[in-house]
């Protein structure tokens, strides 16, 4: 780093607003960004949900804020203003909304505290109310996907000219672990963040198909404990109780990702999914569809694409990947390359520093 550069990283001081969404869904990006930050010697400031432990996890030097510090109603106001006085102690030169549930909250802090500030929007919004921006605090918007720099641009042309693409960060393994294993059971991994139970069903059907027609596998699903009850029952109708694990999605989602020869996405997401991305760059093969933010899904480059309505596409997909397993190789090494062209660690933490340097001028 030029020392122009480094006199700037210096004298730049982060505050991170998080929300408890982003500190459950983005956990793997938010410590590869404060790592980032930390070893160019930035001063940053992390203010998420108290009920996360996060200061014992992943925040290394950073000074942890805990917001709201009274969860109780009728005290947002007494709250705000706690945090307002923790921020102007640490005397931030911007402030950066990681997640668009907090954006109001952090055009409410920029406005109160004079900053510009940085927002970053994961999912695709239906309508312009859907989203706080504050002008002319509101400096930079990012997005991880083109997909949703597009959906925003159609929403706020005023504002096109602050929407920049920075992909998260990620480590591609060396070595992938699809059917890395011959005389290891085929393992297949299916997650989805929904809580209806029916987006399910068409995949525990084909399952149900592909163990009749004698094909051999395990399965493991993560799931969100609100339906977890229903899941059983479902498996339970279906006779799968013997070959499926459920596990909750507080799991380590790299342990996850590694764990599988084959990964399933079972419906579109509106949200970029970090778990995909993961999934990727541990050398899985991808099962998956279009729709949503789907940017990681380029059909037999990344993923064997079905359509999830028709349990005939899934079964010949999934017969594809479990009965040509060199195939299945090949798109999981494909996709491994493709994320550790586009999806680097280095490339994540260099385009935040351009966006920050864009910020202080």
């Amino acid at each position: 780093m030029a020392s122009e550069d480094v006199a700037k990283s210096k004298s730049l001081r982060v505050a991170l607003i998080a929300s408890g969404r982003t500190v459950r869904e983005y956990s793997m990006f938010l410590h590869r960004l404060l790592v980032g930050l930390a070893d160019e010697s930035v001063a940053v400031a992390l203010v998420c949900p108290s009920l996360y432990n996060v200061a014992s996890s992943f925040t290394g030097t950073a000074e942890v804020i805990s917001h709201p510090v009274f969860d109780l109603p009728l005290m947002g106001r007494f709250n705000i203003r706690l945090l307002t006085e923790r921020l102007g102690k640490f005397k931030p030169t911007v402030l950066h909304c990681l997640c668009e549930s907090s954006a109001l909250l952090t055009a409410h802090l920029a406005r109160r505290l004079d900053l510009p500030y940085v927002l970053t929007v994961n999912s695709l919004q239906k309508h312009t109310s859907s989203l706080a921006v504050s002008s002319p605090h509101c400096v930079r918007i990012t997005t991880p996907a083109k997909s949703i720099a597009d959906n925003l641009t159609g929403l706020f042309p005023d504002c096109a000219e602050l929407i920049e693409q920075v992909n998260m960060g990620t480590f591609a393994a060396e070595t992938g672990g699809c059917f890395s294993r011959p005389s290891r059971l085929a393992t297949i991994v299916m997650a989805h963040s929904s809580g209806k139970v029916d987006e399910f069903e068409n995949v525990f059907s084909v399952v149900r198909h592909l163990l009749i027609d004698g094909y051999e596998f395990m399965m493991v699903v993560t799931v969100d404990g609100r339906v977890e009850r229903q899941l059983w029952k479902l498996l339970a109708a279906l006779d799968l109780l013997p070959v499926v694990t459920l596990v909750p999605r507080l799991m380590p989602w790299r342990l996850v990702a590694t764990a599988g020869d084959i990964f399933i996405r079972p419906r579109p997401n509106n949200a970029f999914d970090p778990l995909l991305l993961e999934v990727m760059s541990a050398g899985t093969a991808v099962a998956g569809c279009r729709g949503g933010v789907d940017d990681l899904i380029v059909e037999n480059q990344t993923a064997a694409v079905f359509n999830p309505d028709d349990e005939l596409s899934i079964m010949r997909t999934l017969q594809r990947l479990l009965g040509r397993r060199e195939f299945a190789c090949q798109l999981a090494r494909s996709a491994r390359e493709y994320v550790r062209e586009n999806y680097t660690v280095s490339g994540m933490i260099s385009a935040m520093f351009g966006v920050y340097g864009k910020v202080q001028g």
